[in-house]
C-alpha cells in the first residue's frame, strides 16, 4: 500500500527576531500545517547586497518552535510569587483580569505606576512595541529609556560626535588597512547579520588585505577565525590601553595634528573650551597627575606588554586607513562611558574620520541616511512624560517617588510615584536578564511594591515564573511581522504568517487589541488593522522614510515568495565625510560644531572624578586591584533591599576575598536567554565556566568538574571548562542560561546575573554587569546542573479547559 504524502511548500521568511545582532532570511519547508526544516537564504550573493545567512541559532529554531514546554493556556498564580505554581484558566478571565487591574492601578495611583520594561524577545508588530501603543492610548505608562546593550554607549558617543551615526557602510571595510576588534565578536554576537563575513573579506583582500588585531580577555570566534593575532587584556583596563597608545602617538608625533587643529577642541591648552582645565594632553603627560600615560604604566593594569601597546599604537597611527572597531561588552562596566570616548579619541587624533577605510568608533551606526531606525510601527505619544533608566527600573518600584534627574530621570523632574504594575511583553529581562537577580527577586516577591505582574510569552522563564498571570503568546512564525537590518539598515524582511498557533496561543497584538476592547480603545488602537494590515502599513513607510522606493508590496513579497528585500550598497557612505572636507560648512551636532576631545557638558557636572571631561583610565570599583573606591551598589538606594543610602558611607571591600574577574560574552547557545532551552544548541554549545590552567591548577579544578562559583549576591554550579583561551585571573561564564535556584538559593541554571552588581555607571546610569569578582572551587555536589526547563513539576493544570 503507498502511502500518500502532501507536497512540501518552501517559503522564505524573517528568522525570528530575538535581538541577536542580526537579521536573517530563512526558507521554512512546510508540509500537512507543520514547519520541517529550515534552510538558510538561498537568494543571489553579492558585496553589494550578500545574502542574509542564519546561524546556528536561526537553523536550529525548530526545537523551540515545536518545544514541548511551549506555553499553550491562560495561566494564573496560584502560589508565592517565584514559586512557580498556577492554574490553568481561560482567555476570557485572564484578559478580565488584566483590565481590572489596569483600571485599578491607573484609578488608584495613576499610569505612572504601570511600567513596560525592556524586551527584546521580538520586534515590531510583536513584543513591547504593541504594548506600548495599547497603554499610550490609555493615557501613558512609566516608559524607559537607553538599552542594556549599548547603555553607555549610547549616550557616551555623543559627547564627542553629537550622534550615533558614526559608522561607514561595512562595503567600505575592505578599503582599511589595520582593523583592531577591540573586545567586539561578530562572528558570535553577530552585531549585524553578515559583519564577519566583511570582516573576512577585508582581511583576505587579494594583494590589499588588512592586518586585523582582536583585543579581548577572550579567544573568541572572532579572534580565532577573523584575526591575525590575539592581545588578551584585562576586563576594564581598555582605556588604559589606550590611554598608552596616545601617549605614544603624542610623544612620537605619530597622530594627526593638522586634523586636530582644524577638527577637534580640548586636545590641548590652545583649544580649550574651559580655560585652565585639565586637556587631554595634560591627562596624557601627566601634567596634572604627575603619571604619564606610558606603555610601562598601562602594561602594570592590562597586563598587555608595554612592547606590544607601543607596537599596536604606531602599526595603528602609521597603517592608513584604519578601523578601531568597539564592542559592547567593555561598556557594560563601570566608568563604561571612558572606553568608549577614549575609542572616539583614538580615532579622531590618528585622523581615521570622515575617510574611506577609516572608523570614527563609538556606537557606529551606519552613514545611510541617518542610521538604522529601527522600524515604524507607531507606539505614539506617551503622556506620562517621566522616563526611567532601562537599568534603574528596579529603584523606580523601591522608590520611584524620589527618583529626580539627578537619578537619570528625563522627561520631566521627577517621577510621580513607584511603580504599581510590570505589563512584561517578550521580556526576560525582570529577572534572569537583570542584575542581582536574588534582589530583584526579594523585590519582586513583595507584593507590598509592584502589586500586580503580567508576563506574555512564549515559555515559562524564570520571569514568568513571578508573573500573577501568565499569557502565551504566538512564535513569529505564527504570525505576521516586518523587520529591517537591525543596526546596519540595508533590508526590509517580511515575516509571513507560516503555521497555525498550537493551543490557544494568540499573537502579542491580538491580546493587547482584546485588552483595548475591554479597556474602551479598540478602534483607536487598531485604525481597522489585523497585524497583516499593519505590515502593509510598514511598508509603505519604509519607501516613504528611507528611500526605499523600489521595495516591493506585500502582495509581491508573497506572490513572488521573496522573502526579503536588500538595498545594493554600491558606494559605502563615509560617516562624518563632509564634516572632514569642510568642517565649518558642515559642524558636528556639539556645541562646538567640532569633535569634542573635551566635552564642557561633562565639565559642568562638576564630578570629575567619575565623569572626567577627557576620557580617562578609572579603576573599577571591583577590581583585582588594591581597592581605588569602597564596595557596594548604587547610592541613593533602599536599605530594605540590600543597599547603602550613600557612597561614601560603604565600607571597604574586602580585598582578595574575590580574586577572579567574571565576563559573561554572548553565546551562540541563546541570544540573551531566548533559547536557553533549545537541547540542540545546548548541546552544542554547553553552559560551562572557561578558566585558565593556571587559576584551575590552583584551586584543583580539572576539564569537567562540577564547580560552585560565588560572590556576596549569589552562588551558582556550572561544569569547568579548563582552557587556555581565557587569560588568567579571568573566568567566563555566558550570559542568558536560565536562573534555576533550588531551595538553598544556590542558582543550578549557571546565570550569571547569579553575580552581577545592580550599581550603573555615573553618566549614562547604563548597566555595569560587567564588572564582577568571583572565587570558584571544585564542589562535592554530585547533582546535575540543570540544563532543560520544563513546566511540569511547576504547574498544575485544572482539567482541560
Amino acid at each position: 500500500m503507498s502511502l500518500s504524502h502532501s507536497p512540501i511548500t518552501k517559503i522564505r521568511v524573517g528568522c525570528p527576531a530575538h535581538n541577536c545582532g542580526g537579521r536573517c532570511l530563512l526558507i521554512a519547508h512546510i508540509e500537512d500545517g507543520k514547519i520541517i526544516r529550515l534552510d538558510a537564504d538561498d537568494r543571489p550573493d553579492t558585496i553589494a547586497a550578500p545574502q542574509l545567512r542564519a546561524c546556528a541559532r536561526g537553523r536550529a529554531y525548530l526545537r523551540r518552535q515545536y518545544h514541548p514546554d511551549r506555553l499553550m493556556y491562560p495561566l494564573k498564580r496560584v502560589g508565592k510569587r517565584g514559586e512557580g505554581k498556577f492554574d490553568r484558566i481561560s482567555w476570557e478571565e485572564a484578559l478580565d483580569t488584566v483590565a481590572a487591574q489596569f483600571e485599578r492601578v491607573k484609578k488608584q495611583y495613576g499610569n505612572h505606576a504601570i511600567l513596560i520594561p525592556s524586551g527584546s524577545g521580538s520586534h515590531q508588530l510583536n513584543g513591547p512595541y504593541v504594548a506600548r501603543r495599547l497603554l499610550n492610548c490609555y493615557g501613558g505608562f512609566t516608559n524607559v529609556y537607553n538599552s542594556y546593550s549599548w547603555g553607555a554607549t549610547n549616550l557616551a558617543t555623543p559627547t564627542v560626535y553629537g550622534t550615533l551615526v558614526t559608522g561607514n557602510q561595512r562595503q567600505d571595510w575592505l578599503n582599511s588597512k589595520y582593523i583592531i576588534m577591540w573586545g567586539w565578536n561578530p562572528a558570535e554576537m553577530r552585531d549585524g547579520t553578515n559583519s564577519d563575513y566583511f570582516m573576512k573579506l577585508a582581511r583576505d583582500a587579494e594583494g590589499r588585505g588588512a592586518h586585523v588585531v582582536c583585543i579581548d580577555p577572550r579567544y573568541s570566534p572572532s579572534a580565532a577565525a577573523l584575526a591575525d593575532e590575539w592581545i588578551p587584556i584585562r576586563p576594564g583596563t581598555d582605556a588604559a590601553m589606550m590611554s598608552a597608545m596616545a601617549y605614544v602617538m603624542l610623544t612620537e608625533n605619530l597622530y594627526d595634528a593638522e586634523f586636530v587643529r582644524t577638527h577637534c577642541v580640548g586636545f590641548d591648552a590652545s583649544q580649550m573650551p574651559v580655560e585652565g582645565a585639565e586637556s587631554y594632553s595634560d591627562y596624557i603627560l601627566g601634567v596634572r597627575d604627575g603619571q604619564p600615560k606610558t606603555p610601562e604604566w598601562a602594561e602594570a593594569i592590562t597586563a598587555v606588554p608595554a612592547a606590544t601597546i607601543t607596537r599596536i599604537a604606531r602599526e595603528y597611527a602609521t597603517t592608513k586607513p584604519a578601523v578601531l572597531y568597539q564592542g559592547y561588552g567593555m561598556q557594560r562596566r563601570a566608568y563604561g562611558e571612558q572606553v568608549v570616548r577614549a575609542g572616539c579619541v583614538l580615532a579622531a587624533i590618528s585622523g581615521n574620520v570622515g575617510i574611506p577605510g577609516g572608523w570614527a568608533s563609538g556606537l557606529g551606526l551606519q552613514a545611510d541616511d541617518g542610521g538604522a531606525l529601527w522600524g515604524f510601527f507607531p507606539i505614539g505619544e506617551n503622556p506620562v512624560k517621566a522616563t526611567v533608566p532601562v537599568f534603574l527600573w528596579t529603584e523606580a518600584c523601591i522608590r520611584g517617588k524620589e527618583l529626580t534627574q539627578a537619578d537619570g530621570i528625563i522627561g520631566a523632574p521627577r517621577m510621580d510615584g513607584d511603580i504599581k504594575l510590570i505589563y512584561a511583553v517578550a521580556s526576560n529581562s525582570i529577572i534572569n536578564q537583570h542584575a542581582n537577580i536574588n534582589r530583584t527577586a526579594e523585590i519582586l516577591r513583595d507584593e507590598s511594591k509592584v502589586e500586580f505582574i503580567v508576563v506574555q510569552d512564549n515559555f515559562l522563564t524564570p520571569t514568568g515564573r513571578f508573573a500573577d498571570i501568565v499569557l502565551p503568546v504566538c512564535t513569529q512564525f505564527e504570525t505576521w511581522g516586518v523587520e529591517d537590518g537591525w543596526k546596519y539598515g540595508d533590508e526590509v524582511i517580511v515575516q509571513t504568517k507560516l503555521v497555525e498557533p498550537p493551543g490557544e496561543c494568540k499573537s502579542d497584538y491580538r491580546i493587547c487589541s482584546e485588552l483595548a476592547q475591554r479597556l474602551g480603545i479598540y478602534d483607536v488602537y487598531t485604525k481597522g488593522r489585523d497585524e497583516k494590515g499593519w505590515v502593509d502599513w510598514c511598508l509603505d513607510e519604509y519607501r516613504r522614510r528611507r528611500d526605499f522606493p523600489d521595495l516591493p508590496t506585500l502582495d509581491e513579497f508573497i506572490e513572488k515568495n521573496l522573502g526579503a528585500y536588500s538595498k545594493p550598497v554600491t558606494q559605502p557612505k563615509i560617516a562624518f565625510a563632509d564634516f572632514r572636507a569642510d568642517p565649518e560648512k558642515y559642524p558636528l551636532n556639539t556645541p562646538s560644531g567640532k569633535i569634542e576631545i573635551f566635552s564642557k557638558k561633562l565639565y559642568d557636572l562638576n564630578n570629575l572624578e567619575e565623569i572626567p571631561a577627557v576620557p580617562k583610565y578609572i579603576q573599577e570599583w571591583e577590581s583585582p586591584f588594591p581597592s581605588r573606591h569602597c564596595e557596594g551598589d548604587s547610592p541613593k538606594q533602599s536599605p530594605s533591599y540590600g543597599g547603602l543610602l550613600r557612597r561614601e558611607e560603604r565600607p571597604p571591600r574586602n580585598d582578595g576575598k574575590y580574586p577572579l574577574q567574571a565576563i559573561g560574552h554572548h553565546t551562540l547557545a541563546r541570544v540573551h536567554s531566548t533559547h536557553a532551552n533549545n537541547d540542540w544548541l545546548q548541546e552544542a554549545f554547553p553552559q560551562r565556566i572557561s578558566i585558565n590552567p593556571i587559576d584551575a591548577q590552583a584551586r584543583d579544578i580539572h576539564d569537567g568538574d562540577l564547580v560552585r562559583v560565588w560572590n556576596d549576591r549569589g552562588e551558582l554550579v556550572v561544569q569547568a571548562r579548563v582552557t587556555p583561551r581565557i587569560m588568567p585571573g579571568v573566568v567566563d561564564i555566558p550570559q542568558g542560561a536560565w536562573w534555576t535556584p533550588d531551595t538553598n538559593g544556590l542558582d543550578r541554571g549557571g546565570c550569571t546575573n547569579t553575580l552581577t552588581s545592580h550599581r550603573w555607571t555615573p553618566f549614562a546610569f547604563a548597566t555595569a554587569q560587567h564588572t564582577i569578582m568571583v572565587e570558584v572551587e571544585k564542589t562535592a555536589d554530585d547533582r546535575p546542573q540543570t540544563m532543560l526547563h520544563g513546566l511540569s513539576s511547576i504547574v498544575h493544570r485544572r482539567g482541560s479547559q
